[in-house]
């Protein structure tokens, strides 16, 4: 048998233990009718949004099939990569769709659950999540095995396009998810907590439900798409450079869906390991189990196959850069450690001096991300050339099945402490379900970090990848930094991560602010407070769909549109925009992902009591710094992930149009 059969075998496990999960998660009591009437709500309003959601995707599918087929009529480019590219599209929104569905099935589950005990109500929301980890990593190397066995060693050219229709939904997703899910938020909070002193998920907040089903379309819809283009663009790139460099014969191409396979199965493996009192040892256990037996399979693999440890060397240096950037992230957010305990201190004076703090920790976050992944990719290269790069970045994506899932509990938590609030079932539920849902923060942080991360190695590897494939094209390029055309592409690259992020923030600004008007509308009109009328839920609901369809398409089309220009414009500018773009994309995203995410645990160390707690002058300071964190972490941060992956993947699809030209 051909040892390239065991991805697709790979990927067909994890999605039956995916199926396996659902069922368990569904046969789980769902509480009183009053959570199942919440859950409902937030269940119907996530499906709502991502069904107009794919109306808009679907235009955009049509229009880039239409021109790929034109632009392989007229050049090299096969025209294949059209059918490559709808079925990434479809499998990184199928992907998704079943991770965000089982989300919001699971909340009030975990909270029925919690009931009886915490671990009770962390194994639902955990199950709930590794449903997610394992449908993306499962959708992402079965779509990678078909191509490559249909098509050969054709496939690692076509396989470009599998990795433009995944980033595309991705970028839609991340986008529209982000918008929806912080224009909620902000209203509120900035009603609710701040303006009528009402606690987080209060049931007479109109804006309620709609905050906990933007934690499902932005954190777990828009996360699984994210993270899914990351896995399969990381395996494509190595794909590509083994064919590309001829290394290991034969098994150069294979060799990086065999590794990637072998992360899986440790993942599977590793999801017995997430059991302790305590969640967050529990899950750090399961993540670092996986790690562990995923270097020794690794090991074993490259060894016995390829009779060099070389490539073993340069994965597990990826391995290590995504487990230093997870722990860096978590360090600087948790609200258990000093630079987010410092930011609730500050908030004391205000919520300027809060927000000053929070930028401070921000900035100072990028130092040892940075500095890790610089040593990651040297090492790599050194280990393997640029190969070793691309075998890296898999490396770090290896045990995406456990770490997505640790990420995905995260919002299933947060639902179920919402759920617990709003439908009273008391001080002591409440409490274990916050406490979930504060590990599910610190986890959420540590995934954005993971996930910045490994879009920052994957877009290296992507980089190194149309380099080295327009040098095969016989293609000359002045890669001296002496090029106008190279700086001139490395100075316009450097911008668009700004431009983007100011656009996305802008959006959510916008958004916000017609959440806001109508949630002071209803508190007013209706008088929910004095116990007269009931909210609508329903009318915020439509309000942050509307807005976050409309504000999404701008930026996303970015993306997709200035790599073509240049490209066509010159081909060394182009090399330039892909570089200064991951630069300062990378730079900024753990920026704006860090302060963030220091700002809300900040909020939730005063919340716990300290310097006032609920209510006090520091408290409603340290709400004003998150809500300038909320749209930093939760949009334009993890945004910019997949905009430095997809201008690197349109690049590499459309150098048949540049050669052309």
């Amino acid at each position: 048998m051909d040892i390239g059969y065991i991805a697709p075998i790979s990927g067909l496990i994890a999605l039956v233990f995916a199926g396996a999960l659902v069922y368990y998660v569904s046969k789980k009591p769902q509480g009183t009718q009053k959570m199942k009437e919440i859950s409902d709500y937030i269940h119907r309003g996530a499906l709502a949004f991502l069904k107009e959601e794919y109306k808009i995707i679907s235009v955009f599918v049509v229009a880039v099939v239409i021109i790929l087929l034109i632009t392989s009529y007229f050049t090299d480019l096969p025209w294949e990569t059209s059918i490559a590219f709808v079925v990434g599209a479809v499998f990184s929104a199928l992907a998704g769709n079943i991770g965000m569905r089982i989300a919001t099935k699971a909340n009030a589950r975990a909270a029925e659950a919690s009931k009886k005990s915490m671990s009770g109500g962390l194994t639902v929301a955990f199950s709930s999540g590794a449903v997610m980890g394992l449908s993306v990593v499962g959708l992402g190397i079965l779509g990678v095995s078909i191509f490559y066995f249909v098509y050969g060693s054709n496939a690692a050219n076509i396989l470009f396009g599998f990795g433009f229709g995944a980033s595309s939904i991705a970028l839609f997703a991340r986008v529209g998810g982000g918008i929806y899910t912080k224009s909620a938020d902000i209203g509120a909070d900035l009603v609710g907590k701040v303006e009528e002193n009402i606690p987080e998920d209060d049931p007479r907040n109109p804006a309620v439900i709609a905050d906990n089903v933007g934690d499902n379309v932005g954190d777990v819809a828009g996360m699984g798409a994210d993270l899914f283009e990351s896995y399969v663009d990381s395996i494509i790139s190595g794909m590509s450079l083994g064919l590309i460099l001829s290394v290991f014969g034969k098994y150069g191409v294979v060799y990086p869906m065999l590794v990637a396979a072998l992360g899986i199965f440790s993942s599977l493996v590793a999801m017995v390991f997430v059991r302790a009192k305590n969640p967050y040892t529990a899950l750090r256990n399961g993540l670092f189990g996986a790690s562990i037996i995923f270097a020794v399979l690794a090991f074993v693999v490259t060894y016995l196959l390829l009779n060099d440890l070389n490539p073993f060397y340069a994965i597990l240096v990826g391995l290590a850069d995504g487990v230093i950037i997870g722990l860096s992230t978590e360090y600087f957010t948790s609200h258990q450690r000093k630079p987010a305990r410092k930011i609730a201190e500050a908030a004391q004076t205000g919520a300027a001096t809060n927000i000053l703090e929070g930028l401070s920790t921000g900035m100072l976050s990028t130092v040892i991300p940075i500095i890790a992944t610089a040593v990651a990719m040297v090492l790599a290269f050194e280990f393997a050339n640029f190969y070793g790069v691309a075998l890296a970045a898999i490396g770090m994506l290896s045990t995406l099945g456990i770490s997505l899932a640790t990420d995905c509990y995260g919002p299933v938590a947060d639902n179920a402490a919402g759920i617990s609030e709003m439908a009273e079932l008391g001080e002591e539920i409440r409490k274990r379900t916050e406490e979930l849902d504060a590990v599910g923060n610190t986890t959420a942080a540590m995934g954005k970090g993971f996930a910045i991360g490994s879009a920052a190695i994957t877009a290296l590897a992507l980089i190194f990848t149309f380099v080295k494939r327009a040098e095969a094209l016989n293609i000359t390029m002045n890669m001296s930094l002496t090029s106008p055309y190279l700086m001139a592409g490395l100075f316009i690259g450097g911008m668009l991560p700004f431009v983007f992020s100011a656009l996305t923030l802008g959006a959510v600004g916008r958004a916000a602010e017609k959440m806001v008007n109508e949630v002071r509308r209803q508190f007013k009109e209706y008088k929910i407070l004095e116990g007269k009328g009931k909210p609508d839920y329903e009318r915020c609901v439509r309000i942050a769909t509307k807005g976050a369809l409309r504000e999404m398409i701008l930026p996303s089309l970015l993306a997709v549109i200035v790599p073509v220009v240049v490209g066509v414009w010159k081909i060394e500018a182009l090399v330039g925009l892909l570089a200064g773009a991951t630069a300062t994309g990378f730079l900024l995203a753990i920026f704006l992902a860090n302060a963030g995410g220091a700002w809300d645990n900040a909020k939730k160390y005063i919340e716990e009591g300290n310097f006032g707690g609920k209510g006090s002058f520091a408290h409603k300071a340290a709400v004003v710094g998150d809500t300038v964190g909320d749209p930093c972490k939760d949009t334009s941060g993890p945004s910019l992930n997949i905009l430095i992956k997809l201008m690197s993947i349109v690049s590499l699809v459309f150098l048949p149009l540049f050669i052309s030209i």
